[in-house]
């Protein structure tokens, strides 16, 4: 008996006995399928499902089941069972054979077994939850508010709902402060929202004040999470705003900068009495307030009697910045490296690429700069190129290989180029815009610079972060993008910065982990040109959420000494090609884990001779595959499964007018390479053709022209007949009727293919 029919005959009637079927579901998706990132392709693996989950109410779940066949043992599903409810969250998992149940409660550690008619009902269940948990009247009566829902809204993940459940359990216990920790992309505005809608439709609270320190936080936020809620919402303008007139809403969005003036005026306190608001959100919150001595925290203190919840994907803790201080510890942590292995989040791999002065260039003896002054004679590095000094080669070099990777790839996916200040993203810009002047010339705001001081690129950032809107495809920046705004297509990041905060690295990486199906964004690309990606080894980059050891409570944070406008201490020299020529002298790719590790880093002729030899060994044995498969197009699938794209590496190489073969040979066993057109004159010169005439031989002639254009596998497609410049020869039919029908066609394909590897 299948497990498939222990379910059928004993499983699912016990079930039932106890619980309508509304509150029954069978096959359960819990997460995503994994997305797998092999080489140049992505593909899915199986998701985690759940046999049976069991619903105390609206997306409540509060128990699972793992079904096994009827001849395993009694408990042989309990640790699956249990890994399930660990994962979701909830207090009771069973495992059954279909000769009884083995249950697990996590609310009191124990474990028994039980006949089949002894498997708890709903209510029984609920009972024992509600008993064994101790929940006060507050939180049973939040619990059994539900989810917002409609046709528009998708449901909340599980992660989403264990957010919201801990959340609202801890306000109805009374605890007003509170800390979410979620990795970029996984929906922290979504939980938030759902958490409010919770919240006010059960009358725990009444006011609630989301805060945030960006205007493209808070308008994303009403117009899309928070949506459903907008007839209730309020945006202050304190310009505008009337104290008598904003208080018959029950959600406000503010900006800090709306609540506190330039000087320093306390316009919250105009505006709103201490205890108004019962709710505060803070989205995040690892920026201004984090620090107990900002004007920020004064909004917060001020409101001190409301329920206080920060949000972030990187909380701050330092020696003199603290929010477990304030908040205290998360009260649930959803992490990067969880999001990439449910498969809620795209993975993604670093291409390194090396230059010349990467590791140091020093002017020669009396060099002057651009203006005709000196150099000063010392080595320069990565921390100094457009932060100490300005090498205009180096910004070419840098913009044309960022070009380079989008001309072998896709040069409409979203870009995000990380630059060091305002200028440089400016000086990238326009070397961007000059390698990319066909683009340009299609449309003008290809690549845009996007940065606080510039109010056209500002101008522009709905549009870049909008699916619907292709244009702007780059946008060169500094600070602005690296954090809180919804990039979701971004399909390539690249760092020309450095960086050192662990924070800011996390959130400039989250700028691309969001997967979008519909426009195939299921992983990204980073290219790292300082190095960065050295961070990805630091404990800290998906470890545990920790109070530094040394932190100091209630000391002013350290104010830092001041820095001249455009970070200039001294004169910026600014050399050209002619004072510092840079080039790229190597590249690697490195592939990462979900948790940061280091799986492997080599180049990308590396990366392919090493799979190519994986799956065959010699040179010899590649050849006799390739003479035995009938079809050449077979390779293609076969590199696939290995994670090589061989267009995508050819055009990397800058060889797309070679033969895939010997592409491959040339790659992976250090063969010479032949075009395709230095083959077609060979298949020319020799006496193939000599043995048909008329239309059969002007068709195979037609092939042989194919073959050189456009490759091996486009004449194998039965489709060909249909293009020019066949049509003129008749219908696919009458073609293969020269050939005395399809299987002398096809021989004749195969002959031809024959002597265009012989010839060479």
């Amino acid at each position: 008996m299948t497990e498939e029919d222990t379910k059928l005959r004993f499983i699912t009637p016990a079930i039932q006995k106890g619980w309508p079927v509304d509150y029954i579901a069978m096959e359960v998706q819990i997460t995503n399928a994994r997305i797998k990132l092999a080489g140049n392709i992505t593909s899915r693996e199986k998701p985690l499902r759940a046999d049976y989950l069991l619903y105390m109410s609206n997306n409540e779940p509060l128990a699972v089941v793992e079904a096994k066949s009827i001849d395993h043992t009694l408990s042989s599903g309990l640790q699956q069972a249990k890994m399930y409810a660990e994962k979701l969250d909830i207090p009771f998992a069973y495992s059954s054979n279909g000769k009884g149940f083995e249950e697990f409660d996590y609310l009191t550690s124990e474990e028994k077994s039980l006949s089949l008619n002894e498997f708890p009902s709903r209510e029984q269940l609920i009972e024992r939850y509600y008993k064994e948990s101790k929940l006060t009247a507050a939180e049973k009566s939040i619990l059994e508010q539900p989810f917002y829902s409609s046709q528009n809204t998708f449901p909340p993940r599980f992660y989403q709902r264990i957010a919201v459940d801990r959340t609202l359990k801890a306000i109805a216990r009374g605890q007003n402060r509170l800390l979410l920790t979620m990795a970029t992309g996984t929906g922290k505005t979504y939980t938030a929202f759902q958490t409010v809608y919770r919240l006010t439709k059960s009358g725990l609270k009444n006011k609630v004040l989301y805060l945030a320190d960006r205007n493209i936080l808070v308008d994303q936020s009403i117009e899309q999470d928070f949506s459903p809620l907008k007839k209730i919402i309020h945006k202050i303008n304190y310009s505008k705003d009337r104290d008598n007139e904003i208080t018959s809403y029950e959600i406000y969005f503010a900006l800090y900068q709306q609540l506190i003036g330039d000087n320093g005026e306390k316009r919250y306190a105009e505006l709103f009495r201490p205890g108004f608001f019962d709710l505060i959100i803070v989205d995040e919150c690892h920026r201004g307030s984090a620090k107990a001595d900002s004007q920020w925290r004064e909004i917060l203190e001020y409101f001190s009697s409301a329920a206080q919840l920060g949000m972030t994907a990187t909380p701050k803790e330092t020696k003199y910045v603290s929010n477990i201080n304030y908040f205290g510890q998360p009260i649930y942590k959803y992490s990067l490296n969880e999001g990439i292995q449910d498969g809620f989040l795209a993975p993604f791999k670093v291409i390194e690429p090396r230059l010349n002065i990467s590791d140091g260039w020093r002017p020669n003896k009396g060099q002057k700069d651009i203006s005709g002054n000196e150099i000063e004679d010392r080595e320069y590095n990565n921390s100094d190129y457009d932060y100490n000094i300005v090498l205009l080669d180096r910004v070419r070099a840098v913009a044309e290989e960022i070009t380079h990777y989008l001309k072998q790839s896709d040069r409409m996916q979203k870009t995000i180029v990380f630059c060091a200040n305002e200028d440089a993203a400016e000086r990238m810009r326009k070397e961007l815009s000059n390698l990319n002047s066909d683009m340009m010339k299609e449309h003008p705001d290809y690549v845009v610079r996007i940065t606080s001081s510039d109010n056209y690129g500002k101008s522009k950032l709905e549009y870049f972060i909008s699916i619907a809107q292709p244009y702007p495809v780059i946008a060169t920046t500094s600070e602005l993008l690296s954090t809180g705004v919804d990039t979701k297509t971004v399909k390539l990041i690249v760092i020309d910065k450095n960086i050192s905060s662990m924070t800011q690295f996390k959130q400039i990486i989250g700028r691309g982990t969001r997967i979008v199906e519909k426009a195939n964004k299921l992983s990204f690309v980073i290219i790292d040109f300082r190095g960065v990606s050295r961070l990805f080894a630091d404990p800290e980059w998906d470890g545990p959420v920790e109070i530094d050891g040394g932190f100091i409570v209630g000391t002013p944070t350290p104010k830092p000494a001041p820095t001249p406008k455009n970070n200039d201490t001294k004169y910026k020299p600014i050399v050209d090609k002619e004072g510092c020529t840079v080039e790229i002298i190597q590249k690697l790719v490195s592939t990462y884990d979900a948790g940061g590790k280091l799986l492997r880093q080599e180049s990308i002729t590396d990366y392919t001779k090493r799979n190519v030899r994986g799956e065959f060994a010699t040179l010899d044995s590649f050849t006799l595959k390739w003479f035995g498969m009938k079809k050449k197009a077979e390779i293609i699938e076969i590199f696939e499964g290995i994670g090589l794209d061989l267009l995508a590496l050819k055009q990397e190489q800058n060889m797309q007018d070679v033969d895939d073969f010997d592409f491959i040979c040339h790659v992976a066993y250090d063969q010479k390479p032949l075009t395709r057109a230095e083959r077609a004159e060979k298949v020319k010169r020799s006496d193939f053709f000599s043995k048909y005439s008329g239309a059969a031989r002007e068709v195979l002639e037609a092939l042989l022209d194919k073959y050189m254009n456009l490759g091996i596998f486009e004449i194998e497609k039965n489709s060909i007949l249909k293009s020019e410049p066949f049509n003129k020869f008749g219908s696919p039919a009458k073609i293969v009727g020269e050939f005395n029908g399809r299987e002398g066609y096809e021989q004749a394909v195969r002959e031809l293919e024959e002597v265009i590897y012989k010839a060479g």
